[in-house]
């Protein structure tokens, strides 16, 4: 059992390493410049300033995901309980997807000074 979670883990982290170098390639086709300002040397702190703004979306959607997909089905399991829990049940599924809001806030803010 133990063994068939540690491969689950270690395949989605395959795909989201490999979601995370495509989202790379493809951002760097998008940023691209015209052929007058390819001479121009690369600026190295544009570039560190979107992988941070992205790294801060996504590390932040993830923990989101984690949080909701524990915290989502506890919820509903006790709203199946007892009816009146209905409030601390959403509660406690908000502030998991606060996570995401709050990465997507950290990386506007890192993209607009970049």
């Amino acid at each position: 059992m133990k063994n068939q979670k540690l491969k689950k883990a270690a395949r989605t982290f395959v795909v989201l390493l490999a979601v995370f170098v495509l989202a790379c390639a493809l951002s760097s086709v998008a940023f691209a410049e015209d052929a007058t300002a390819a001479a121009a040397a690369p600026d190295i702190n544009q570039g560190l300033g979107l992988l941070a703004a992205a790294l801060a979306m996504g590390i932040a959607a993830i923990g989101s995901g984690i949080a909701v997909g524990a915290g989502a089905p506890a919820a509903i399991g006790a709203l199946t309980e007892d009816p009146k829990s209905f409030g601390k049940a959403l509660i406690f599924v908000a502030l998991g997807e606060g996570i995401a809001l709050y990465g997507m806030l950290v990386a506007i803010l890192i993209w607009t000074k970049v």
